[in-house]
């Protein structure tokens, strides 16, 4: 059994913790929070579980020997430090970590404490994703792709007020790009492997983050555009084009509905897709199967993948970031 513990108490902390309770590989051993009461509310439903309100504390709690960090973007990397150099894996919440240099710090902190780092980047995790990704052909036939993902955040209208949520802050490592972009980052690379080039097209907001934008990928033979935003609306599908036709996806950050329209044979083909109802099931159970079989070759070949794609997508972040003068408090370090 794994035992967990949890830094904040979100929606997106709950969401992990059902579902990491419903691959039986886990248990909640204990919540942080800077309030107690607000540690206490979320852990009441789970059961025997301890509450810290300092890290020390915290990550002195000898049984819990993994942490699911879901605190603002900014916060991720000295609390993921502190939890290796304690002895305890770490599944960071996707952005994990805000620049390169706070990653391979981490990347190789793990590596030396003989912990694993994993970043909660869920889509990739997915069977339905899995199975996009092995019906694709080789970047030869892939003539472009247009990912989207944009959904509007009650938070802008407080940064319309005049305030500076966290979600849009520079200081926390805000902004559409980290919060949703991610996503079709991570897709993308894991599809086609690192770009020869990549640019980014941002509409900044008065905290001076990115509130949308549109990111240009560039590969030997195609491109991938990238629309992410959390002040508007989307509801246009994804797309990947090939020589024969085009690939229509329902989205990228989770994939329920795939259909292939084949130019050829002029017929549209229905792609059958299994998916969980809670979203981070699949990766709750992927990094469980990592933590109990260290010395599985198989695993740990796959371990290592998600390691090296963290690595990139954060480094392609980056490049999209400085491309479009998007400063963050945490690049100035």
């Amino acid at each position: 059994m794994i035992h967990l513990g949890v830094i904040g108490t979100n929606w997106i902390s709950d969401q992990f913790v059902q579902a990491a309770l419903e691959t039986g590989k886990y248990d909640l051993t204990a919540v942080y929070s800077r309030k107690l009461e607000s540690a206490q509310k979320f852990g009441e439903k789970y059961g025997d579980v301890e509450y810290a309100i300092d890290l020390k504390t915290f990550f002195n709690i000898e049984h819990m020997s993994t942490v699911y960090i879901a605190s603002p973007n900014a916060l991720h990397f000295e609390q993921a430090k502190q939890a290796i150099l304690a002895g305890k894996n770490v599944i960071v919440e996707k952005p994990a970590f805000s620049t390169p240099a706070e990653m391979d710090e981490i990347i190789t902190l793990a590596n030396q404490q003989r912990v694993f780092f994993f970043e909660a980047a869920r889509n990739i995790h997915e069977k339905s994703f899995k199975k996009i990704g092995s019906l694709l052909p080789s970047k030869n036939e892939i003539i472009g792709a247009n990912f989207t993902y944009m959904k509007y955040s009650s938070r802008y209208d407080q940064v319309l007020d005049g305030q500076e949520p966290n979600i849009f802050s520079p200081r926390f490592s805000g902004g559409a790009l980290m919060d949703l972009g991610v996503y079709l980052v991570y897709a993308t690379i894991a599809w086609f492997g690192m770009p020869n080039e990549s640019h980014y097209f941002a509409r900044k907001i008065q905290t001076g983050v990115d509130g949308l934008g549109t990111a240009i990928l560039r590969y030997d033979r195609f491109d991938v555009t990238i629309q992410a935003g959390k002040i508007g609306d989307s509801s246009l599908s994804s797309e990947i084009y090939f020589d024969n036709g085009t690939l229509l996806l329902d989205g990228i950050n989770a994939i329920s509905k795939a259909e292939f329209h084949d130019r050829n044979q002029q017929r549209t083909e229905v792609i059958s897709l299994t998916t969980e109802e809670n979203p981070m099931v699949e990766e709750a159970a992927d990094f469980a199967h990592v933590i109990e079989n260290p010395e599985d070759k198989n695993w740990g070949v796959a371990y290592e993948e998600w390691v090296e794609l963290a690595r990139n997508v954060n480094q392609v972040l980056t490049d999209l970031r400085a491309s479009a003068g998007i400063v963050f408090d945490a690049d100035k370090k």
